[in-house]
């Protein structure tokens, strides 16, 4: 007997629960979307038709897929962020609800600057965290900075797809290594680096491990070599008295405080994400000048 998209639905949604999945509901949905080629709404207002073979069968070998674990965003080729839907593949990390803390941050800090204030989104992956800086900041320009080339072409997507190329660019730029003479007189730099342990990323689960690309996850030994690197090289490519943001990981905010007071950064905060976790670490640049 043919199925439903409702049959379809729960049928997902089942299945993705009974394996771990925390967002079977939203899984489920986005993966039969995809397959049966519907918007939200039309998926919805169809629910209780039937599908079609050739949709089942694509729904069916979706679903299994994902039930060995490879992530629904690399399967449908996109992902929702602060309200962007965004391009996403194997060459980038896929969106997190906690990077949302980052974005949020960033967005308190520049709303009330003035006119052509400049962002850089250094390590940027997929542009996510700037994009949504400049979808909501529409007074500020923004730099996409990424090291890794199949990055840059997400990040060039992500531009035209969010309708945002007259305010955001992308830059080919190691993190590690101090900023060119062109990358200079920011306002904020927001950050999310790698910084799982190197010995850590082996242990990761395995929709992680096997999937996300390991250059935007290997933090070095401690997990802090960027952390080390960007505050102390990148302090210079800041205004006086602009801001440095960082994500970290769940235990790392002490350490990142501490390398952030090192190099010389004042009115260091650090903000819990929804999930009570110290999520983000930022200091500002001396207003006196720049080490």
């Amino acid at each position: 007997m043919p199925a439903t998209y409702n049959d379809l639905y729960l049928d997902a949604r089942k299945a993705l629960k009974a394996a771990g999945v925390e967002q079977a509901q939203l899984e489920a949905r986005e993966l039969l979307c995809f397959a049966c080629n519907k918007g939200r709404e039309e998926f919805l207002r169809d629910l209780t038709l039937y599908a079609s073979d050739g949709v089942e069968g694509r729904f069916r070998g979706l679903l299994e897929r994902r039930l060995k674990g490879e992530p629904v965003a690399y399967l449908i080729g996109e992902w929702e962020f602060y309200g962007l839907t965004l391009d996403i593949t194997r060459d980038v990390l896929i969106p997190r609800p906690d990077t949302e803390t980052l974005v949020e941050r960033g967005i308190l800090f520049v709303r009330d600057l003035p006119e052509g204030t400049r962002v850089l989104d250094l390590c940027a992956g997929s542009g996510c965290i700037g994009l949504a800086i400049a979808e909501n900041c529409p007074h500020t320009h923004v730099i996409l900075a990424e090291w890794s080339e199949g990055a840059l072409r997400v990040c060039r997507q992500n531009i035209r797809r969010c309708n945002l190329t007259r305010q955001a660019d992308p830059v080919q730029v190691d993190a590690l290594e101090p900023p060119p003479r062109l990358l200079r007189d920011f306002d904020l730099i927001l950050c999310n680096p790698p910084y799982i342990p190197t010995l850590e990323v082996a242990r990761l689960d395995p929709s992680v491990r096997d999937y996300e690309p390991h250059i935007a996850l290997d933090g070095g030994e401690d997990g802090l070599k960027f952390y080390r690197a960007v505050a102390r090289k990148w302090k210079r490519a800041l205004k006086p008295g602009g801001k440095l943001v960082f994500e970290v990981g769940y235990d790392q905010a002490p350490a990142v405080e501490y390398i952030l007071a090192e190099n010389g950064y004042v009115e260091i905060e650090t903000t819990l994400d929804p999930g009570m976790h110290w999520r983000v670490v930022e200091g500002r640049a001396e207003p006196g000048g720049i080490s």
